[in-house]
């Protein structure tokens, strides 16, 4: 078994690749914020809720030698709701169109039937080279770090997969992300950079403000509503009238909620978590946008919307 450390050599490489990478695991595994962290900016939703992450965030991560693009895809579970199933198709599809793919697995929990029931899926994509990353290593000691990479060995020779790296890391202690990078580009294609240098992400600029509005929506009730939650944002707008050097972008938005039951929990008492709601996402959505905004939040119900396909389609499913 080969486990990837700091000190290992790296390839030299005079060609340009660029391509792209999707990271899998059971929900909570760690992807969102290995993404951020490799693209050194927050671009997609991070939540210590399962199931946040809905809408195919890509990160880029760009080298002198080389662009790798970062394909953010759903959890895949069991499907429950109509929305699951629709969430689960764009994971399969997902696999068959990237160059490589990162299996998450975090370092602080046994191995179980989730990641099984990805690993069974994975062994069926044969022609995808696949890199199993040890996710939030700086949460466990060395020993049961020795284990899970021990076990993740042992998972890949019982379902037939040959790992192309095992590699441990830290998103949030920063540990042997670079290292991840420079391991992932090998296994991408020969060619030219496929977007221009500044980009981040090629998501609109309207779905990741309804991400992180989404976000600090659950900040305070996850527990009640994990993924009850749909944010459309109407429109984004510069107010007009305004001098040149004190622009202000008008943003428009929805939170839609399932039941009408739910309005109080989002809201608050004397619409308090609303506010929080709107100050916290108007601070990130401005460090986003590099623009002072005024946010216009609304609360309305869309009855059961996960399981209705018009709803689910309206919702941008």
């Amino acid at each position: 078994m080969s486990v990837r450390t700091q000190s290992s050599e790296r390839p030299a490489e005079a060609v340009h690749r660029a391509g792209f990478a999707c990271f899998v695991g059971r929900p909570n595994a760690g992807k969102s914020t290995l993404t951020n962290a490799l693209v050194g900016q927050k671009v997609a939703i991070t939540s210590n809720r399962p199931q946040t992450t809905r809408h195919t965030v890509r990160g880029i991560v760009h080298r002198p030698e080389a662009q790798l693009i970062l394909v953010d895809t759903p959890g895949l579970h069991k499907p429950r709701t109509l929305l699951g199933e629709r969430l689960n198709d764009v994971v399969r599809t997902t696999w068959a169109e990237v160059d490589v793919i990162g299996f998450c697995l975090p370092a602080d929990q046994k191995l179980g039937p989730g990641d099984r029931f990805i690993a069974k899926e994975l062994a069926g994509v044969k022609k995808t080279p696949k890199v199993a990353i040890v996710t939030k290593t700086d949460l466990v000691d060395g020993k049961t770090l020795a284990e899970q990479l021990i076990a993740v060995d042992q998972l890949g020779l019982e379902l037939g997969i040959t790992w192309a790296e095992i590699v441990p890391v830290s998103a949030t202690a920063n540990k042997q992300v670079d290292l991840l990078a420079d391991l992932l580009i090998p296994l991408m294609p020969e060619g030219p950079a496929l977007y221009p240098e500044g980009d981040l992400t090629d998501e609109p600029e309207q779905i990741m403000v309804a991400e992180l509005i989404r976000e600090a929506a659950l900040e305070g009730v996850r527990d009640e509503l994990p993924h009850s939650i749909a944010v459309v944002v109407e429109e984004m707008l510069p107010r007009e009238d305004r001098p040149a050097d004190k622009p202000l972008l008008d943003i428009h938005a929805n939170l839609f909620i399932e039941r009408t039951s739910q309005k109080g929990i989002v809201i608050g008492p004397k619409g308090k978590r609303l506010k929080d709601v709107g100050i916290k996402s108007r601070k990130q959505i401005e460090a986003l946008l590099g623009t002072p905004v005024f946010l216009d939040l609304h609360v309305k119900v869309a009855k059961d919307w996960q399981r209705d396909p018009k709803q689910l389609r309206r919702l941008g499913f």
